[in-house]
């Protein structure tokens, strides 16, 4: 029957399930998904989270609008494991992977974000470093990504033009040109890996051949005031086990930190790749707008790894402490009430929890294999059941310059057992009474307790991350 043929009230009722059908179709739409991950940044280095110094107007407006998780961490403060674990949904010890390994397994990689998304109806892209290799080469590649970039970096790149333009920028500008050949009937999920604000390696000189800046923020923080590191003196570091004092961590401080003048220099330099990373971001953001898809588009930014920057005479990170494994964590989704917005969530949320995040954002079945959980109930203000007191951290990189360990951080106490040592060096810090983890207090009678809880704790759970033993 015409619809100008019913009685009014059923006119009515038609139209307002009509809307009513619409507006669950609108809720139900996936959401793109925009990942910034930023190498070599610890929690406190942004704006937002505190710093004094540093200036990140466009990821402190992230936060401002979003969820920020102030207890973010990595499992594995290395970028090959720390990628991998955020690829893979595992961690390193069931994935298996990092520098001077085996790649990632076929059957992680078809478990993988992108590779879910993709069978999804996602269009999906990666652009910068990729950091990790995969079982099948550039086919596995191929499944993972429609799109896949990866200028390198950090340093500046020669244009066709012959002009010199920051790895960065060139990554903010593959972005946008990823916006605007967007397919207007599906969802897109980007990933955008920065090699900033990584160090270049081989160069030891200060300064801007040492941590290469934009030239967008070329002279700021030219007369600020840089403090000595927090956690720099030199007791700090003559109390660390030698294989701590001879380690890479001590290698690298020669490189960047050990005298006043370099420290100086590098910290501003540093700053300014920071401020850098932070201005591309601003311009991929409003290229995302501009687009016509930022109402409808999940923006995380993240950290793979902490850095000591001189704290406790190290450089690098790589170890147990705070400062290598606590990481920013960022999400901001636009479609949140305004009651979820500017929250600071203080659950323990960790890089293994990522791709269980993003497929869970996208209305996509998480895999059983999945070792992290899913953040979708924390954005919107929930309280999970028996969400995380603690948990397992390692580093396995065959390297002697590298301690291994294995691990526990909980939410009062932490445990590393570098088992490699002869005998087997243990650490045991009470955050409550020692947030700086100044004291070693394995060998304490008062704590001997607590040491047998975190040892039999760590024993656990190396034991269900072992790969034989993962689903």
């Amino acid at each position: 029957m015409p619809l100008r043929n019913l009685p009014p009230i059923a006119i009515a009722l038609f139209l307002a399930a009509a809307i009513t059908t619409a507006t669950m179709a609108a809720d139900a739409k996936q959401p793109n998904i925009l990942f910034f991950l930023v190498d070599d940044q610890r929690n406190d280095t942004l704006g937002c989270a505190g710093h004094p110094i540093v200036k990140t107007p466009n990821v402190d407006r992230l936060a401002r609008e979003g969820v920020r998780f102030e207890n973010a961490f990595v499992t594995t403060s290395i970028c090959a494991a720390s990628r991998a674990t955020i690829f893979t949904g595992l961690y390193e010890r069931t994935h298996g992977y990092t520098f001077g390994k085996p790649p990632i397994r076929q059957g992680d990689v078809q478990n993988s974000y992108p590779v879910q998304l993709r069978a999804a109806g996602y269009r999906t892209g990666f652009i910068g470093k990729f950091g990790v290799r995969l079982e099948g080469g550039r086919k596995s590649i191929d499944a993972m990504f429609d799109y896949f970039n990866t200028p390198g970096g950090p340093r500046y790149i020669k244009q066709k033009d012959g002009t010199l333009r920051h790895s960065s920028e060139v990554m903010g500008d593959r972005a946008i040109e990823f916006f605007d050949a967007q397919p207007k009937d599906k969802p897109f999920c980007l990933s955008i890996s920065f090699h900033a604000v990584h160090a270049v390696d081989g160069n030891k000189s200060p300064g801007r051949g040492h941590y290469p800046w934009p030239k967008a923020v070329e002279g700021m923080y030219r007369d600020v005031k840089i403090p000595a590191p927090r956690l720099g003196d030199p007791a700090i570091f003559k109390s660390q086990p030698e294989f701590l004092r001879n380690s890479m961590n001590r290698d690298r401080y020669f490189w960047r930190w050990d005298t006043p003048e370099k420290y100086d220099t590098n910290m501003r330099a540093y700053f300014r790749m920071l401020s850098g990373v932070d201005g591309v971001i601003g311009r991929v953001l409003a290229g995302l707008k501009k687009a016509g898809l930022a109402d409808n588009t999940v923006v995380v930014y993240h950290g793979d790894n902490g850095y000591y920057m001189g704290d406790r005479g190290f450089a690098g990170k790589w170890s147990h402490y705070e400062q290598s494994l606590r990481v920013p964590l960022i999400v901001f989704d636009p479609r949140a009430a305004k009651a979820q917005r500017g929250k600071l969530d203080t659950h323990m949320a960790l890089n293994v929890d990522l791709p269980a995040t993003f497929l869970d954002l996208a209305g996509v079945k998480v895999p059983a294999a999945y070792q992290g959980r899913s953040l979708t109930g924390l954005l919107k203000g929930e309280s999970p059941k028996n969400w995380r007191k603690d948990f397992f951290c390692e580093h396995l990189m065959n390297n002697a310059k590298i301690p291994k360990y294995e691990g526990v951080r909980g939410s009062r106490y932490v445990y590393a057992r570098y088992f490699e040592q002869q005998p087997v060096y243990e650490f045991l810090h009470d955050l409550k009474e020692d947030p700086d983890q100044l004291k070693n207090l394995a060998g304490d009678k008062a704590y001997r307790a607590a040491l047998k809880q975190m040892r039999a704790r760590c024993d656990e759970l190396r034991g269900k991350y072992r790969r034989d033993s993962a689903k």
